[in-house]
């Protein structure tokens, strides 16, 4: 996790080329996401190269400017917008003289300082443990200290095997704490599917707008911000949609390309109010040049969490920023598939509201025909017990 000093660390952002699209794209999200930890950019570093250099990701070149930079502008850590092994961070570490960290530390850090609720520091300080076990070498007697350590130990065991006890029974703890979140929620859930109230979950990019649209359909006060990782903690609140009644309405946290798959796994039982959702709205900035990449990364995580199925209606958010005008788009089944709309102005979202108690009637209608399937069924069954 990020140390910081007033005025934040100094920053050297380090973004390689192995071929993929949209570099300056990715250049410019993590200078995003070292900004949401709290850090200014003092130099960014680039290269290209064919596959990543065992020791060190970048080559030996390359590195000696990494730390000619480091010295210039008196940084205080080196963040690879990449994925690194223990062996390359603390390589890296000893050949630039700074602390380096790698894409995946950076998220976990940014996920630190924004979860609030006691479940979300859970999900947070459970993924950090299970990125860090590996880079144990690097010390964890902080652990040991919290613990008490003299009379831990147990006989000729070293310090790095104490820690990695610790840490396992830690892991330990935090996982059964998340499992009984997860049966508390599974009841929550079982409760909503009797009362065939319509749920329905906003999922998008990062900063795509998902809390600024809660906000105004509920007029709730989730933070809202032009950051990455405004909103990490699930909010959901009822919805009256007219005629159709009341509907349950979940703000989630955003995804992001390379989404390290500790959160993901950590975050298991907070994403599943998505999994377990009626309708998905996916929210998409709509003026980034990258918005079809944005939404296929965020189709990667729905299938990772298991809610690929679950029906889905693509919200065009921030038209204020372009020059389309609101409207509501239909398949050849008559089906609302897309809707244009701006969050902060409010333009579109009566749409929006009238989709939703589409949904919902739809819902509620099905859920009619089957209670009558249901009972001509038991009927059905009682009669051929009558004796003739």
């Amino acid at each position: 996790m990020l140390e910081r000093h007033p005025g934040g660390e100094r920053a050297v952002i380090v973004q390689l080329d192995f071929g993929e699209s949209s570099i300056a794209d990715r250049r410019e999200e993590v200078c995003l996401l070292a900004g949401s930890a709290g850090a200014s950019v003092c130099a960014t570093i680039e290269g290209k190269r064919k596959f990543p250099d065992s020791a060190t990701y970048a080559g030996k070149g390359k590195v000696q400017e990494i730390a000619e930079a480091v010295v210039l502008h008196q940084a205080d850590v080196v963040i690879f917008n990449h994925a690194l092994s223990p062996a390359q961070e603390r390589n890296l570490e000893q050949a630039v003289q700074c602390r380096v960290i790698d894409r995946t530390s950076l998220i976990l850090d940014i996920f630190a300082q924004r979860a609030q609720s006691s479940d979300g520091k859970l999900q947070v300080e459970l993924a950090q443990l299970d990125h860090l076990a590996t880079r144990l070498v690097r010390g964890w007697t902080h652990l040991e200290r919290q613990k008490g350590g003299i009379g831990l130990r147990g006989p000729g065991e070293t310090q790095l095997e104490t820690d990695r006890r610790l840490l396992g029974k830690r892991v330990k703890l935090l996982r059964e704490r998340l499992r009984k979140l997860e049966r508390q929620r599974g009841v929550q859930g079982r409760s909503r599917l009797r009362n065939e109230v319509l749920r329905v979950s906003l999922v998008g990019y990062t900063n795509a707008g998902k809390s600024t649209l809660f906000n105004a359909l509920t007029h709730a006060d989730s933070y809202a911000a032009d950051q990455l990782f405004a909103t990490l903690d699930t909010t959901s609140r009822k919805l009256w949609v007219g005629e159709a009644g009341h509907i349950v309405i979940s703000d989630t946290v955003g995804f992001i390309r390379d989404l390290p798959h500790e959160l993901v796994a950590a975050f298991h039982a907070t994403l599943e109010a998505t999994s377990q959702a009626d309708l998905l709205l996916h929210v998409v900035d709509s003026v980034s040049p990258i918005r079809e990449e944005q939404m296929q990364e965020v189709e990667k995580v729905l299938a990772e969490i298991g809610a690929s199925e679950v029906r889905q209606i693509v919200v065009l958010n921030k038209l204020d920023l372009g020059e389309l005008s609101p409207a509501v788009e239909r398949d050849e089944y008559g089906n609302i598939v897309r809707i244009r709309l701006s969050a902060r102005r409010g333009d579109g979202l009566e749409l929006l509201r009238q989709a939703l108690a589409e949904v919902a009637q739809e819902k509620s209608h099905y859920g009619n025909q089957q209670k009558v399937a249901d009972i001509s069924h038991i009927t059905g069954s009682m009669e051929s017990f009558i004796p003739l």
